[in-house]
């Protein structure tokens, strides 16, 4: 990856989750603070405390946020983040799987994308960060990098756009995410960020997130700040 111009800017998805603060962080390392501006999507997600985390994590890394209101998902429902009838998964899926989990929003992260794209261009922003990642994921097809080249391209040509998708987690395990919000100041602002698929502060830990996020930081031999600032377990 190149290394940027310095009057280059970035614009991160910010979910309020462990990923996308992390790449947060690692946006403002690698653009400067200056340079960088979040976007959040209310998009009628059933757990409303993610929105409080991102606006809290915005503040703290002190960077400008965008929420932008995008209520077609909350109106189709069908998936366990957007009606409230459907109970999200619990456990860690099995790698032979081949099922979409029922927390899959189909076509969530090429809106999501696409509209921090178009925020983007009406900034003049080079840059678009997402925390996506298809090494220890929850098997959402949309994360993946094929779908973010052609997504990149398809952006590009519709917007004569030189836009650049950064997916800084593509490859990592989640242990090595942790290590990188380590490395990028990012582990103060994860004691406040949400990741609980049933919506729970402190978390439940039984849910298929808290459980990959909890894999990841015992791999690390980390304590997870949300954990300690929760008290959750004690």
């Amino acid at each position: 990856m190149s290394t940027p111009n310095k009057t280059e800017r970035a614009l991160v998805v910010l979910s309020g989750g462990q990923d996308s603060t992390t790449c947060l962080y690692w946006a403002i390392q690698r653009f400067g603070r200056d340079a960088v501006e979040a976007v959040t999507f209310d998009y009628g997600q059933r757990h409303r405390v993610e929105l409080t985390a991102a606006r809290h994590i915005a503040r703290m890394a002190g960077v400008r946020q965008t929420v932008l209101p995008i209520d077609t998902f909350g109106a189709m429902g069908g998936n366990a983040l957007t009606a409230a009838d459907i109970e999200p998964e619990q456990g860690a899926r099995d790698d032979a799987d081949t099922a979409l989990p029922n927390t899959f929003v189909p076509g969530r992260n090429l809106v999501f994308l696409t509209f921090a794209a178009a925020l983007a261009w009406q900034k003049g922003m080079e840059h678009v960060v997402t925390g996506v990642a298809q090494t220890d994921y929850s098997g959402y097809p949309d994360c993946r990098e094929n779908t973010l080249k052609a997504l990149e391209l398809a952006i590009r040509l519709g917007m004569d756009s030189r836009v650049q998708l950064h997916a800084p987690l593509m490859f990592m395990s989640k242990a090595k995410t942790v290590k990188l919000a380590q490395q990028v100041g990012a582990m103060e602002a994860l004691a406040f960020s949400h990741t609980c698929y049933n919506g729970a502060v402190p978390p439940c830990g039984v849910c298929a997130s808290c459980e990959l996020r909890a894999k990841g930081f015992l791999e690390a031999g980390v304590a997870d700040p949300l954990v300690v600032r929760t008290g959750a377990g004690a």
